[in-house]
């Protein structure tokens, strides 16, 4: 039998709201709790499907990320560790969506088109959810969807995101990345973290977390006693207040502020994860201004990719190439600074971190952080090899380098130890490494439209194809604002709304130019400025 009580796991988890399409997009599904029962328990199907076909570990984390409280959602993980392959997306939008009494016939023709072997193979799914009240029985759902497919299940429980990526490539290495386990993470990272720093003359190092009221903080309760030798933390918004609700990385990011919660002194680095600990950015109070300043996922590449550099240098490894991708929402002057004064190649991709990983496993180091401070650091296995044959002592720096990197995805407690690890080695103060670059004032809207679909763009999204005449008009419009400034906009992936980006020299024009801008995408899309 192709499914195990189908009927009866049906009445429970009927599509009750067939009216709402639930598509997987690079964040995986993304929606209201109370609307993604059916979508995981079908999730659990595929991921056992997955499995099979892979014959490997799949891992499936429900999660809805920086996003609110009362959402929820689901990634699928492939056995490498990396995000969902891309045809698996179609495949994992259609079943969310089949009408319920089409369910098993959907799954037999997948199974009969893939060609997946249901008998010789075994199915073996890890699961782990965040802190949010609907990922219990979310979890419930995923698993019942296994069982009814005939897979294995691990139940990890509360984990971050990046954790169970790195377990899950852990597994399906056999051990090499690392043992598969919580407790393995916490011994990898912390074991890097102390070699890279062990000659380090400045004083033991502190951090204030901002936990974002979610997974992150249960974790770095755990992981700060591996540490404690060299550096120290202080837990804000630990989950005594709603998830991501004032604080977390999303709301500084966005709001150019700290949380509401920390009030910022000098000489003290501050950093916020979201939700599931994938995302990170630092900030502090800068004494000269006595101003916020931020240090986004831009910042966090420059800096990454100047310390690598020096270290390929000095090991007598400068032949190797590396790049540093970025999206559309980069910085201006970022894309500057690693092009003039760095010297690397910066190649812009679509937003999406799929998008970004992808280009950056094309080169034998690719660097890639999205402004928003998702992002990793890859290393071929080529060049891995090369930097183990060397015996300096900046080739032993690389290798404890490689290993602090959870190269699976984003990981915000990876990414905070590698930037505390690399302002120590460098001597650097938060304040000095602010200053490689200034960021251009940027702005930040979304304007709600009938059908995002009417928006198309191209050029790794800097340029809009449809409606006819729109991209010509924006461009009309940046050209008031002189040769530093730029717009563009992309339609959301989840709801019927269109972003807008737009810097410029100063603040107020940047504003003016997002809401002309915004303007003009509200007119164009609701059939106004165009025929279409």
């Amino acid at each position: 039998m192709l499914l195990n009580n189908l009927d009866d796991y049906m009445k429970k988890y009927p599509n009750k709201r067939p009216d709402i399409i639930q598509q997987y997009g690079t964040a995986g599904f993304r929606n209201k709790a109370d609307t993604l029962f059916h979508v995981t328990f079908r999730s659990g199907i595929l991921a056992t499907l997955r499995s099979r076909s892979t014959n490997g570990i799949i891992g499936v984390m429900i999660t809805a990320s920086h996003n609110p409280e009362e959402d929820n959602g689901l990634k699928i993980i492939e056995p490498d560790g990396s995000m969902l392959e891309q045809s698996w997306e179609k495949l994992a939008t259609k079943i969310a969506n089949i009408p319920d009494d089409n369910l098993e016939q959907c799954i037999a023709d997948m199974v009969k088109e893939l060609n997946i072997n249901l008998k010789d193979t075994v199915a073996k799914v890890y699961l782990a959810r965040d802190t949010r009240k609907s990922s219990p029985s979310l979890s419930i759902a995923l698993m019942d969807g296994i069982k009814a497919c005939h897979g294995e299940f691990q139940d990890f429980g509360l984990l971050t995101t990046p954790q169970l990526h790195y377990i899950v490539r852990c597994a399906n290495s056999n051990g090499q990345y690392g043992e598969p386990s919580e407790k393995g993470y916490y011994e990898k990272l912390s074991h890097a973290f102390l070699r890279l720093t062990e000659h380090s003359k400045q004083q033991k190092l502190h951090l204030i977390v901002d936990c974002a009221n979610g997974v992150g903080a249960q974790k770095m309760k755990l992981m700060a006693p591996y540490l404690i030798e060299k550096i120290t933390f202080d837990l804000i918004n630990i989950g005594d207040g709603t998830l991501n609700l004032g604080c977390g990385a999303d709301f500084v990011k966005v709001n150019q502020r700290q949380p509401d919660s920390i009030e910022l002194k000098s000489n003290q680095h501050y950093v916020s994860f979201d939700g599931d600990a994938d995302r990170i950015v630092f900030y502090y109070r800068n004494d000269r201004d006595g101003k916020f300043h931020l240090l986004d996922g831009d910042k966090i590449s420059a800096l990454v990719a100047k310390f690598l550099q020096q270290l390929l240098n000095e090991s007598g490894l400068n032949n190797i190439e590396m790049i540093v991708v970025q999206t559309a929402y980069a910085n201006g002057n970022s894309t500057k600074y690693i092009s003039d004064t760095l010297k690397l190649i910066s190649d812009c991709v679509p937003t999406g971190v799929k998008h970004l990983h992808h280009r950056a496993l094309q080169s034998e180091i690719g660097i890639y952080f999205e402004a928003n401070g998702h992002g990793t650091i890859l290393f071929s296995d080529n060049v891995q090899k090369q930097i183990a044959k060397c015996s300096n002592e900046n080739a032993k720096k690389l290798l404890h380098f490689i290993d602090l990197v959870n190269q699976t995805v984003g990981d915000a407690i990876s990414d905070m130890l590698i930037v505390e690890a690399i302002l120590d080695n460098l001597n650097l103060t938060i304040d000095e490494w602010d200053s490689f670059y200034q960021d251009l004032p940027n702005k930040l809207l979304k304007v709600a439209v009938k059908d995002r679909n009417v928006i198309t763009t191209t050029d790794a999204e800097r340029k809009c194809v449809k409606p006819e005449g729109l991209q010509m008009a924006i461009d009309k419009v940046v050209a008031e604002f002189g040769p530093q400034a730029r717009s563009f906009i992309r339609p959301s992936g989840t709801e019927d709304v269109v972003r807008i980006y737009a810097e410029a020299q100063t603040k107020e024009m940047a504003d003016n130019l997002a809401r002309k801008v915004g303007n003009l995408v509200y007119d164009f899309a609701n059939g106004i400025g165009s025929k279409f």
